[in-house]
């Protein structure tokens, strides 16, 4: 049976994700017209806000049945998001993203990182507003952790002796670590701490398949569904889950010719190593691994009072699996 998105994650929370996006609208706003203009082309940029809608159907999951406050937090959230992206794309140099300039090709890099600097000071603003200092605390944290994350990922990059352990640890940070905060804020604010490490381990076993899955696309995907350049990974001499899969289980001229593309970066071997990716068993493992994360995120929510919100962060966790069925 095929998960409908609107249906069976969408359906429970969608007034207060209607109301939440125009939260975002008025959050944005600035007395310097240039810092709208690109924080609106990068928030309406986003793809299926998948973390806002997480950190509403959490908070109906702990019993709220006013989501005013979550609304709130899942704009904050979204915010935190946006910002991390717009940085990346400048680390990355990246002109697209899923299928639009980005804001460092549309206007440069100088702009998109003080932009990304505002909506994260943004956020921040608007989260203290929510008046909880248990909450303020777990987001500064989990902040700290974001950076870090993207700070090892720049420190791997170029470096086949990377292992699949840094490599969760860098997901870890740049991936899971938000989807944390997006439900155990809700617990948090809901005043249900007895939920706070189930929905924690939930979004970090989530967001730990939801970025592998991210990376086997990479590999099996086209530029459309991808909505970024095939091989982008590769082209940045970034040693993912496939690439680190397929060094363990190549030898000879296979191994070398892998070896050689995270060290040196660069797409002249592309279709060799999508090849080699493929045939070596890399992709074959990386799904496994997917789909073991998944079951542990799905795992971690039986504590939780069986609810159409619970059903809904099951129906999630499983649709990300779908991307690469």
């Amino acid at each position: 049976m095929a998960i409908d998105f609107q249906q069976d994650i969408l359906a429970p929370v969608a007034s207060d994700f209607a109301a939440m996006d125009k939260f975002i609208n008025e959050g944005i706003s600035s007395k310097v017209a240039l810092v709208m203009a690109v924080s609106k082309h990068v928030i309406e940029a986003g793809g299926k806000r998948m973390r806002p809608i997480m950190c509403l159907l959490a908070a109906q999951a702990c019993g709220e049945t006013d989501l005013s406050k979550a609304r709130k937090l899942a704009a904050v959230i979204e915010m935190l998001h946006t910002a991390t992206l717009v940085h990346d794309d400048v680390v990355d140099e990246s002109n697209l993203r899923r299928g639009r300039p980005t804001a460092n090709a549309t206007w440069n890099n100088q702009t998109a990182v003080l932009v990304g600097d505002f909506l994260i000071a943004r956020s921040f603003d608007l989260l203290v507003d929510l008046d909880n200092m248990a909450l303020l605390k777990e987001f500064s944290t989990g902040t700290c952790e974001i950076a870090e994350g993207e700070v090892l990922q720049l420190q791997a990059q170029h470096q086949p002796e990377t292992t699949e352990e840094t490599y969760l640890d860098i997901i870890f940070g740049k991936t899971s670590r938000l989807f944390q905060l997006a439900t155990e804020g809700s617990a948090i604010l809901a005043g249900t701490p007895e939920y706070r490490e189930a929905l924690k381990q939930y979004a970090g076993h989530f967001g730990n398949a939801f970025q592998i899955i991210d990376d086997i696309l990479d590999y099996t995907s086209d530029k459309e569904t991808l909505g970024k350049n095939i091989g982008d990974d590769l082209m940045e001499g970034k040693p993912t889950l496939p690439l680190i899969a397929a060094l363990k289980n190549t030898s000879g001229a296979d191994h070398e010719i892998i070896y050689k593309s995270i060290a040196t970066g660069g797409l002249d071997d592309l279709e060799h190593v999508i090849q080699i990716v493929q045939n070596s068993g890399a992709l074959d493992y990386s799904r496994m691994r997917a789909q073991e994360e998944t079951q542990q995120a799905i795992d971690a929510l039986s504590i939780l009072p069986d609810s159409i919100a619970r059903n809904a962060l099951y129906h999630l966790a499983e649709l990300a699996l779908e991307r690469i069925q």
